[in-house]
């Protein structure tokens, strides 16, 4: 590994400010633990699931906030607890299945024992154990089972999605979104039953910001995207607009689909290829849903966890998850309303391999992260150009333009210090 990627001098910044990146940034784990800690640890909410994953009383799923891994749980009260996934005792992940139903929670190590809230119900040999007329062993006298639970996260369950914080004193939920997103976010979320369709992930070789940018980054859709510019799915000449939050941390792109072919858009373009067909039309058949109102993708990054995204008839939460400076984990979560038809659930089904790991877009993603961080790693004290619209940070009423990923750099040097 290059050394040059481990300095532990400060972070210092291009004078071009947000609009440059410093490759360092993508490879420095020094870098990379001080972001754990001041975004996933303090000050943040994080995406750890749907409600419709944990449904009934024991429901529980083990998920990541940031690099810690924690269990969702659904008590016989009907509400969430999400906890830290090591024991009080000895620190075991105790939790080795990613969905079960429990009355209980057990350290197989020691048999300590925990209620669906976290608090510690059974210590084996509390009080010692009984021979020859004498008590040996057990616990001190002043230890109290109340001093032992495991680590609980602040949780907020808003209309069908669940979020959590290990900070709690972090600020509501709805605020943290924001007015300029909150909408966008209630547009899928409005309330109604969801309904759990599938997963997919996968481990992408590249850093966790990296996702956030691709996702903030309407330039590259139309050009790298064979699927996007052919069809129409997304281009430079939509209708769209770019939004984001008073902070610059959460973002959304928005934008209608049109019927794609050739155009000023496709010149030179080498992923544009005009005699493409499909062989089943049905993986492109759209039908518009009354509660669009108008576009027909809306990708929400919601910073720093995860991405929501509605493309056309396909729904899904996509969960990051860093593992080190270098990789992250990407949870993909496709679900649909539990009163869709049984043809429409079908619908979004076949849309939804359009995404994912081998997804007919989604795989490229993948695969050019996987090139930046290379890059990255090659010259460590380069930085990037995010100029396209200019330097400004702002919404803006078209996808020709690079401003969510400097208000998100933005954002990211105050919570920095740099």
């Amino acid at each position: 590994m290059n050394d040059r990627t481990h300095s532990t001098a400060p972070l210092e910044w291009h004078p071009g400010g947000p609009s440059r990146v410093p490759y360092r940034t993508y490879v420095d784990p020094a870098v990379h633990a001080i972001e754990l800690e001041r975004f996933f640890n303090h000050d943040h909410w994080a995406y750890v699931c749907l409600s419709c994953e944990i449904p009934n009383a024991g429901d529980f799923k083990r998920t990541s906030v940031g690099e810690r891994q924690v269990i969702a749980v659904r008590d016989t009260d009907g509400t969430v607890s999400v906890l830290e996934n090591h024991c009080a005792h000895r620190g075991a992940q105790f939790c080795q299945k990613d969905h079960g139903n429990a009355t209980e929670l057990v350290c197989p190590y020691h048999q300590w024992s925990y209620d669906l809230k976290g608090n510690l119900q059974g210590v084996p040999f509390l009080r010692g154990v009984k021979s020859d007329g004498r008590i040996n062993g057990g616990m001190p006298g002043d230890f109290r089972k109340s001093d032992h639970g495991l680590t609980r996260l602040k949780v907020e369950e808003w209309n069908g999605v669940v979020f959590g914080a290990f900070d709690t004193s972090v600020e509501p939920l709805r605020d943290y979104l924001g007015p300029e997103i909150t909408p966008w976010y209630e547009r899928i979320f409005d309330g109604r039953a969801l309904t759990l369709l599938g997963y997919n992930r996968q481990r992408i070789p590249g850093n966790w910001k990296l996702m956030q940018e691709n996702i903030k980054d309407p330039y590259h859709p139309g050009l790298l995207h064979t699927w996007f510019v052919t069809f129409g799915l997304w281009r430079a000449d939509q209708k769209s607009s770019l939004v984001m939050d008073a902070h610059g941390r959460h973002a959304v792109m928005i934008s209608s689909k049109n019927e794609g072919g050739k155009g000023d858009v496709t010149q030179g373009v080498t992923s544009f290829k005009e005699n493409m067909t499909l062989k089943d039309t049905r993986v492109l058949d759209v039908v518009p849903e009354a509660w669009w109102k108008g576009p027909t993708v809306t990708m929400l990054t919601l910073f720093p966890s995860v991405i929501i995204q509605q493309q056309v008839n396909s729904l899904s939460t996509r969960h990051i998850v860093p593992v080190g400076p270098d990789a992250f984990d990407f949870h993909w979560t496709h679900f649909g309303y539990a009163d869709d038809s049984p043809e429409m659930t079908r619908r979004r089904l076949r849309q939804a391999n359009l995404f994912g790991p081998a997804g007919y877009v989604s795989a490229d993603d993948g695969e050019v992260i996987e090139m930046q961080q290379a890059g990255f790693r090659q010259h460590p004290d380069y930085q990037t150009v995010s100029e396209l619209g200019g330097r400004d940070i702002g919404s803006v009423d078209h996808n020709v333009s690079e401003t969510l990923i400097r208000g998100m750099y933005g954002y990211y040097r105050k919570v920095m210090g740099v």
